[in-house]
């Protein structure tokens, strides 16, 4: 989270939450079929997961690049995925891969009321 605030995104949205298997169906729709989705569903429910939502110029970009490819063992040191990753199948982290999608999965994961809209003091004399 720390990285996210450090580059001037700010948090709208947090929850600890239990995925079921017919919400992790529904978040990785589009790989259902290939070899892996099944291996996916089971890490993605095995667990608790942290969810979140950031708000900020470019932040789909901008958390793309913090994360890393997703095969951690060609993520550059400094990313998250290569500071913490250590296997493809089971990924330390998730990352929309564009606003229309991450539109979809914020709406998959929280309510409209669980999301609290703010502006950092002064962010507006930094970011126009």
């Amino acid at each position: 989270m720390r990285r996210f605030e450090r580059r001037g995104l700010h948090l709208v949205g947090l929850k600890l939450t239990a995925i079921s298997r017919e919400l992790a169906e529904e978040h990785y729709a589009e790989h259902r079929g290939r070899p892996f989705f099944d291996a996916v569903i089971e890490f993605i429910t095995s667990s608790p997961v942290v969810a979140m939502v950031w708000e900020g110029p470019n932040a789909v970009t901008m958390v793309r690049s913090m994360m890393g490819p997703t095969n951690p063992a060609t993520a550059a040191p400094g990313t998250i995925r290569g500071d913490f990753g250590i296997d493809i199948g089971q990924n330390v982290i998730h990352g929309s891969d564009s606003p229309a999608r991450a539109e979809q999965e914020v709406g998959l994961f929280f309510e409209k009321a669980e999301l609290v809209s703010w502006e950092r003091e002064g962010g507006r004399w930094i970011y126009p």
